[in-house]
């Protein structure tokens, strides 16, 4: 890279914009544009996710003061908030949507080697959860969840060998979870890590019958009689090993087979875990384990929503709403492919943050984050003098 990009061109030379342009005509969404082009508006949207911008005020100032760089950057004039309001609001959401769906599928490539799962396993392990992201029902009556709350779900399946999305579905906070299972294209061989909230021995059969496994979490009132019991190692936490089938009602009608259940108890939390599986020939303790890393899943919601601006929305409407969210996508899996390209040994919230602060530098990005540069470039707590 040239050492006279600023550090946010360079970061933006990681989107593949000849890919880009070909969605943007299959939408339209340049048609008509005189100023501020999707490729600018998602510039836009990148540096507010990239630099904590809370408001449209807060970017358009935030550009302004460094107009001199803004071309460099590949801004063809000044960003004013009213034009980026009315794009965020007019263009098409999917255009944001497809992109990020590039961006996993170069993401993933390069994850493919990791091995950060900690079991030894050939197949690939997903794990599949949700998230809600709150909103206020009065601001954004178009997506009611409860009689006082408006939200939209972050639905993810996270592939847990490189931490990378493999799937994400927006939805209203009222779509369950369950109806998920539908949307997707399951891999045979591989393994789907749940909770309960997808506990449908409907959806279950479907991916049994395709040679897919599964490790969920039980609910306590599922009805099941034991055909056989295999011995553990309680001082494992294991409880119990059984063959199961379930009892009579829908539920044997949705799933006619048999089902390992594993009990495993949880010193930390001081509860018993059930799990149910199709897998009969893994250890007990591999299956536990398996729904252990699913906390993986968890701590994807809880970066994106912690390190990222999805608390204070630029728009009202659905459409800047979902845009908003799958621009904070991008630019999560965009540190991603940045941190893996250049081989960045810091984690992916350092990388952020020196970025955050040093967008406009002209450093090269690899030089940036060598390590006794990185330590003195993270942000410092200020010591309170008495």
């Amino acid at each position: 890279m040239n050492t006279g990009k600023t550090l946010f061109a360079q970061v933006m030379e990681f989107v593949p914009w000849t890919s880009f342009t070909r969605i943007v005509q299959r939408h339209g969404g340049d048609s008509g544009v005189r100023a501020l082009s999707c490729a600018e508006q998602f510039r836009a949207m990148a540096f507010a996710q990239l630099t904590w911008r809370e408001s449209l005020r807060d970017i358009e100032a935030s550009l302004s003061a460094n107009a001199s760089k803004l071309y460099a950057m590949g801004f063809r004039s000044a960003v004013k908030r009213s034009t980026l309001a009315d794009a965020n609001e007019s263009r098409d959401w999917r255009i944001w949507s497809d992109l990020a769906a590039l961006l996993i599928r170069r993401a993933r490539k390069l994850y493919a080697s990791e091995s950060a799962l900690g079991i030894e396993l050939d197949n690939a392990v997903y794990a599949l959860d949700s998230s809600t992201i709150d909103l206020c029902l009065s601001l954004f009556a178009w997506a009611p969840f409860r009689s006082t709350k408006a939200a939209i779900k972050l639905h993810t399946l996270l592939d847990l060998r490189g931490a990378i999305p493999a799937f994400i579905h927006i939805s209203d906070g009222k779509l369950h979870d369950v109806h998920v299972l539908d949307m997707l294209a399951f891999e045979a061989g591989a393994f789907y890590v749940m909770d309960r909230g997808y506990l449908d021995f409907g959806g279950l059969a479907r991916l049994h019958e395709g040679e897919v496994f599964f490790v969920v979490r039980s609910k306590c009132h599922v009805n099941f009689r034991v055909v056989c019991s295999r011995p553990v190692d309680k001082t494992t936490g294991l409880r119990c090993d059984q063959t199961v089938r379930l009892g009579r009602g829908r539920s044997r009608a949705a799933f006619p087979g048999c089902l390992r259940r594993v009990r495993v108890y949880d010193e930390a939390g001081a509860r018993s875990l059930v799990f149910l599986t199709n897998q009969f020939e893994l250890p007990a303790i591999t299956v536990a384990e398996l729904y252990r890393r699913r906390w993986q899943v968890e701590l994807f919601f809880k970066w994106i929503k912690g390190h990222l601006r999805l608390r204070a929305f630029l728009g009202r409407t659905e459409n800047a709403v979902r845009l908003q969210v799958w621009s904070a996508i991008c630019a999560y899996l965009l540190v991603a492919i940045a941190k893996k390209q250049l081989g960045l040994p810091q984690s992916l919230h350092q990388i952020l943050q020196v970025i955050s602060v040093s967008v406009f530098e002209t450093i090269p990005l690899a030089a940036l984050f060598a390590i006794p540069s990185a330590q003195s470039a993270l942000p410092k707590q200020l010591l309170l003098l008495p």
